[in-house]
C-alpha cells in the first residue's frame, strides 16, 4: 500500500511539474485526464465483456447539465455544477441500464450507440434552447468560491483533476477487487454459473453501467468547464469511438491504465496533428493495430509481466 502511494505521489508530482515547466501543456493534461475519467467507465463495462459504443452521450448529459445551470444561476460555483452534472449522468444511466443490462455483446453496444444518436440529434436540432451545433458557452465560475484568471482556473482543476485520478484508480481497483468486481468478471466468463449461484447478472450490470454512466458524467462536467463551451459533438459517435480506442489501449487489468492511455492518446493526438496534419488518424491506428498485436490485452498487460517475471525470480 505504501509503495501504491509513493508511486501516486510521483505521478501527481511529475505531471503538476509538467504544467508548471510547460503551461502550454496544462489543456492537453487536462483534456487527457477528462477522457481517462471517462473512459474508465467504459473499463467498467469491459470488466463483464461488455463494450459500450455511444457512453459519450454521458459527457454529453453533464455537460449541458452544466450549461444550464450556469445560464440559470451564474453565480453557481464550479464544484456544485460538477456534482449537479455528474448526478444527472448517474440518473440517466440508472434509468437507462434497466432496459440496456437485458441485453449483450453487439446488441448491447449498438443500443447504447442508437440512443446515443437519439440524444445527439435532439440536441443539435433544438437550436433555440440548445443553440444546436453552435452549442452554449459556460462562463467560467468560480471555485470553492474563489474568482480566478484563466491561468490559475486552468492550474486548479488540473489540480482537482490529478487528485480525483488517483482516488478513482484506487476506488475503481478496490471495486474490481471486491466480491461485486469479481461476480462482473464472471458476467463475461460463465454468466449462467452465476445465475445457478443465485447472483443476478443483471442486477450486477446494472451497478456497473450506472457507475460507468457516472464516471463519464464527471469527466463530461470537467470537459464542459475547462472548454468553457459545450457542443452536440461531445456525444457524437466519434466521441465515444475514442473512448473505446482508450480503454482498449489501457486494457481492463488495471484502473491505471486508461490514464496512461488518455496521456499516450492525447500526446499523440497533438504531436501527429503537428507533424502530418489531417492524417494523425493514421498515426493512431497504427499504434492501436501494434497494441493489439503486442499487447492485446492492453499496456497494464505490461505491469502483469514484469510482476510474474519478478515473482519467477524471487
Amino acid at each position: 500500500m505504501k509503495k501504491r502511494l509513493l508511486i501516486a505521489g510521483i505521478v501527481f508530482l511529475a505531471v503538476l511539474g509538467l504544467s508548471i515547466a510547460f503551461p502550454w501543456m496544462r489543456v492537453s493534461l487536462i483534456m487527457a485526464l477528462v477522457f481517462g475519467t471517462a473512459a474508465l467507465g467504459v473499463v467498467v463495462l469491459l470488466r463483464a465483456g461488455q463494450i459500450s459504443f455511444g457512453h459519450a452521450m454521458y459527457m454529453l448529459i453533464s455537460g449541458y447539465t452544466v450549461a444550464f445551470l450556469s445560464e440559470a444561476f451564474p453565480g453557481a460555483d464550479g464544484i456544485v455544477l460538477v456534482l449537479a452534472g455528474t448526478g444527472v449522468s448517474l440518473v440517466t444511466g440508472m434509468v437507462l441500464g434497466l432496459f440496456l443490462v437485458r441485453y449483450r455483446g453487439i446488441f448491447f453496444g449498438m443500443l447504447n450507440l442508437a440512443i446515443s444518436m437519439v440524444i445527439f440529434t435532439v440536441v443539435t436540432k433544438f437550436y433555440g434552447l440548445t443553440g444546436g451545433s453552435d452549442g452554449m458557452r459556460i462562463p467560467r465560475p468560480s471555485l470553492f468560491g474563489v474568482d480566478m484568471d484563466r491561468a490559475g482556473y486552468e492550474a486548479t482543476l488540473l489540480i482537482i483533476l490529478l487528485v480525483l485520478a488517483v482516488a478513482l484508480v484506487f476506488s475503481v481497483q478496490q471495486f474490481f477487487r471486491s466480491s461485486a468486481g469479481e461476480a462482473m468478471a464472471a458476467i463475461k466468463t460463465n454468466e449462467d454459473r452465476l445465475e445457478y449461484l443465485g447472483v443476478s447478472a443483471k442486477k450486477l450490470l446494472w451497478q456497473g453501467y450506472t457507475l460507468s454512466a457516472g464516471l463519464c458524467g464527471l469527466a463530461g462536467a470537467f470537459y464542459g468547464l475547462s472548454q468553457g463551451l459545450v457542443t452536440p459533438e461531445a456525444g457524437y459517435w466519434l466521441k465515444s469511438g475514442e473512448l473505446v480506442f482508450i480503454s482498449i489501449l489501457g486494457g481492463s487489468a488495471h484502473a491505471i491504465g486508461v490514464f496512461v492511455a488518455a496521456l499516450l492518446f492525447e500526446f499523440v493526438k497533438l504531436y501527429a496533428s503537428i507533424l502530418v496534419g489531417g492524417a494523425w488518424q493514421l498515426m493512431l491506428g497504427v499504434i492501436l493495430i501494434a497494441i493489439i498485436y503486442f499487447l492485446p490485452d492492453g499496456l497494464t498487460s505490461l505491469f502483469r509481466k514484469k510482476r510474474k517475471t519478478a515473482e519467477v525470480r524471487s
